[in-house]
């Protein structure tokens, strides 16, 4: 007991000391908060959640931000995440940290991360055979339901992961009906990069925007209980404005990434495949995860809650 407690007491006094990271964190929740407040009535049913994407960044990084009032974390790789979810200091200074996947998932590694207690959304769904490994894994996990969005390719771009858009409805069904071990959350994207904002609203935000009202007419389901997810580091204020409930950032919140084989700390001009992260505030009513829920039955209502 002891030395858990001066263990505990070393942390929360080194975190004192560094305070850069708590302050960027506060500064971008800030920045959350004015987003939500300025966009209009129709879209105040929620507060957007933040992910704080933390890849590539040490663990004492992750704890600082948890102990400065952050829960939610996004992880790109699976190996990454499942060395965090599973870190002895993680789990006993952060216990109620959360974790959503945030990268390109293969399905011969769905068991990694289904057996998570701690993860509450993979993101980035883009076929019924990835579903159904993910729901066959969690059943085995025997754990919760996992909260999964679906990942549309909003672009057209290769490097870019998602199902196309006339593919979306198809595959919210099929995880609503065939796969009692995940929840269907909402939808995902990743915006054009380096999009100016003076020539209007970002393109792929608008058209996540009309996919999900297309889905949810087409489904029978209410946009409240579609959650979407986009908006990084660059534009979370905007997409948080047109109608984001979950923003991935990091660099903002961390610093600039420092990638292994290169000498330079900026990231790379074209990203590896696979959305970027970020996390947030719960959304207003349900806990995390559950406010995006497609929930068009009563069964998936109750398996929601479970969500966190």
């Amino acid at each position: 007991m002891l030395r858990r407690n001066w263990r505990m007491f070393s942390v929360v006094r080194n975190v004192g000391k560094m305070s850069e990271i708590g302050q960027r964190l506060g500064s971008v929740l800030e920045k959350v908060r004015s987003a939500g407040r300025e966009r209009p009535q129709e879209l105040q049913y929620s507060v957007p959640r933040l992910v704080a994407v933390s890849k590539t960044k040490p663990v004492k990084d992750i704890i600082e931000a948890y102990h400065a009032g952050q829960r939610v974390f996004g992880e790109n790789y699976v190996n990454e995440l499942v060395e965090k979810a599973m870190d002895p200091k993680l789990l006993e200074l952060c216990p109620d940290i959360r974790w959503h996947f945030i990268g390109r998932l293969q399905r011969n590694k769905v068991s990694k991360v289904a057996r998570l207690a701690a993860l509450s959304m993979v993101e980035t769904l883009d076929s019924p055979r990835l579903a159904d490994a993910l729901n066959a894994a969690r059943e085995k996990a025997d754990l919760d339901p996992l909260g999964v969005m679906v990942q549309v390719n909003t672009s057209g771009e290769q490097s870019k992961g998602g199902v196309q858009a006339v593919e979306v409805a198809s595959l919210v069904r099929h995880v609503q009906q065939q796969c009692p071990a995940l929840v269907l959350t909402g939808l995902m994207t990743i915006g054009a990069y380096n999009h100016d904002m003076a020539i209007g609203p970002n393109p792929d935000f608008e058209r996540l925007l009309r996919c999900r009202e297309e889905v949810c007419k087409e489904l029978d389901l209410s946009p409240r209980h579609m959650e979407l997810s986009m908006g990084m580091s660059a534009d979370y204020e905007h997409a948080i404005l047109v109608g984001s409930t979950n923003v991935r950032v990091g660099s903002e919140i961390f610093g600039v990434r420092q990638y292994k084989g290169t000498s330079s700390s900026a990231e790379p001009a074209a990203p590896t495949p696979g959305p970027a992260g970020v996390d947030a505030l719960p959304p207003a009513g349900p806990a995390d995860g559950a406010a995006g829920a497609a929930a068009g039955t009563q069964s998936a209502q109750a398996r929601l809650s479970a969500v966190q």
